[in-house]
């Protein structure tokens, strides 16, 4: 941990006045139930994700605002007011239930960014289904496995990815009954229908039925940085954590135009992609097309778009196309960016004041935590490097395991595991058909993340890694977030990271995978000075004693760098599951 930590202090203006203005305050005051009230409800009681999303808004003045700004990759442009999505979503729901798919049965998504996306989740919801998205750049293998493990009734998708990726496994998934093409104009293939038939032919009213709160909404996958993956459970009642969080994470205020550039597939795009910007009754950005720094900056420019919400990889994107990407933009309309998907590193941080004039503020979340639990405010100081402190109502912890349980460490600055108290809303009620993986997530009353991390004596918590990431080298514990960020300060290196590798006498040593940024050639002199600007910074006991450069580093879709896969391939070993590895394509 090093001994001195940048700080950005709090902003001295705001534009609009922050929805958290004292922390200290909104975590005495809050409560989950008060959080609730804040929602309406079913009319005739329960709660439904979908109600509470859209038709509350399309029953209400918030009926003809944008809620989906569509963003075709050709340079169409679809608006679905609250109204709209509302009666489209019925729709679909409708259509589902011409199928006879309704209560707790699984509805599987393989699709890009389109509006069919959305309505597919909404419909799902209001039917009482179960909506599992899965990436669209997935393999036809990663596609089965999670498809078998879920099973999948139905299933929504392109006729491409159909073809490519569904059609040859299609013979091992008996349980899924019916496939709904989005964009089949003519005759579908056998075994699957086209949607816009089915669509048109169904009714835009729909009475959503009574709703428990507990009832099973959403399966996601986890991404399998640390293993095989998991199916996640969360249910209806997660729709409050995403309101809450939405309006003390994120800053959202009404009449706000918000974008959240995370892929479908991923949980942040259904948590932050579809539920709680619709919650909050925002206008949502949604762009088909990938990353391209122009394209972004123009989106940002000409939507006027008020909170960003992206990831560290897309922002070390920007940061290598540099500050001049932002510069003669008017970009006024951003008052507040996030980060989310892996640490951000304390760089990233300063050149987004450097780039928009507004720090990143990062946040920290799991698959299984179903929104963010720790997060820096929009009135607090930012600590470059911290995700930050506990949300109100979510009790977080350093922790080290004993053989009767958990210990709380209370100590400040001593690593420890991650552990936060259960009972917030969007927490997982489980891994799907997996009760024994469930239960080694919990103990002596916490739920253990397997982030190893430490808290400061202000209360800021600190990323360390992954318990089975962490190096232990000399009796030293080193956590490759440490090393990647003394590296990333380098001006050649755009990404990098880091491992222990076996050594007889250390147990293990530092190893960095090195990705260099443009114009920097990978010589044996830019390793040999790489090596020394670390040890300057982190210390000889700390910094690599190894580099070696690569082009890429394997990254999951969700920009998490797969420590475990380069590990794998340093020393040999199976690779395990890579289907969420970054530009994988099982079928190419």
């Amino acid at each position: 941990m090093r001994e001195t930590r940048p700080r950005i202090g709090k902003p001295r203006a705001f534009a609009v006045a922050p929805n958290l203005a004292d922390y200290a305050a909104a975590r005495a005051r809050f409560s989950w139930d008060e959080a609730r009230r804040a929602l309406a409800g079913l009319p005739g009681g329960g709660l439904n994700i979908a109600h509470e999303a859209v038709d509350r808004h399309a029953a209400s003045a918030l009926r003809d605002r944008v809620a989906i700004r569509w963003l075709g990759k050709h340079g169409a442009v679809v608006d679905y007011t609250y109204g709209r999505l509302a009666a489209e979503s019925n729709r679909f729901a409708n259509a589902l239930g011409a199928l006879g798919v309704g209560k707790g049965d699984r509805l599987f998504a393989l699709l890009p960014r389109l509006p069919a996306l959305h309505l597919a989740a909404l419909g799902a919801w209001k039917r009482g289904a179960v909506f599992c998205p899965l990436f669209s750049a997935f393999g036809p293998e990663p596609i089965r496995a999670r498809m078998a493990l879920g099973g999948a009734r139905a299933l929504v998708t392109t006729l491409a990815l159909y073809r490519k990726k569904v059609a040859p496994i299609r013979d091992a998934l008996p349980a899924l009954e019916h496939v709904l093409l989005v964009d089949a104009d003519g005759a579908a293939p056998p075994g699957t229908r086209a949607l816009g038939p089915l669509f048109a032919a169904a009714s835009d009213a729909f009475t959503i039925p009574p709703t428990d709160r507990e009832d099973l909404a959403l399966l996601h996958f986890t991404s399998g940085t640390t293993g095989a993956p998991k199916g996640a459970m969360h249910v209806h009642d997660a729709v409050v954590a995403h309101h809450a969080t939405g309006r003390l994470a994120l800053d959202l205020h009404d009449g706000d135009v918000f974008w959240c550039t995370a892929d479908p597939g991923w949980v942040t795009g259904t948590s932050y992609g579809i539920i709680a910007p619709l919650a909050c009754g925002v206008t949502l950005i949604l762009d088909e097309a990938e990353f391209e720094a122009e394209r972004w900056m123009a989106i940002l420019e000409r939507e006027r778009v008020n909170v960003w919400y992206t990831a560290p990889t897309a922002i070390r994107m920007l940061m290598r196309a540099g500050v001049e990407v932002a510069r003669g933009r008017d970009l006024r309309a951003l008052r507040f960016l996030s980060s989310v998907g892996e640490p951000l590193n304390p760089e990233a941080v300063a050149w987004g004041v450097e780039a928009f004039g507004l720090p990143f503020h990062d946040n920290w979340w799991q698959t299984e935590t179903g929104g963010i639990m720790i997060a820096n405010f929009a009135a607090e100081e930012i600590r470059p490097g911290s995700m930050g402190r506990p949300l109100p109502g979510i009790d977080a912890a350093i922790v080290r395991r004993t053989d009767g349980g958990v210990e709380p460490i209370d100590e400040p600055d001593v690593e420890g595991e991650l552990a936060l108290a259960p009972g917030w809303p969007s927490m997982f009620r489980g891994y799907f058909g997996d009760p024994t993986r469930t239960a080694r997530c919990f103990a002596g009353g916490w739920y253990l993340t397997g982030d190893l991390a430490c808290r400061d004596r202000d209360g800021y918590f600190w990323f360390v890694g992954r318990a089975d990431d962490v190096i232990k080298s000399a009796g030293h514990l080193i956590g490759p977030f440490e090393v990647e960020s003394a590296l990333l300060e380098h001006p050649a290196v755009a990404e990098a990271g880091v491992i222990g590798k076996p050594d007889p006498l250390a147990m293990e040593v530092v190893k960095a995978f090195v990705a260099l940024k443009p114009g920097f050639a990978p010589t044996e002199e830019l390793r040999r000075e790489l090596i020394a600007f670390s040890r300057q910074r982190l210390g000889p006991a700390v910094a690599p004693r190894e580099i070696a450069f690569s082009p890429s580093l394997p990254r999951t879709r969700s920009g998490k760098i797969m420590r475990r896969l380069l590990r794998a391939r340093e020393l040999g070993l199976p690779e395990g599951d890579v289907s969420t590895l970054e530009g994988r394509d099982d079928a190419a």
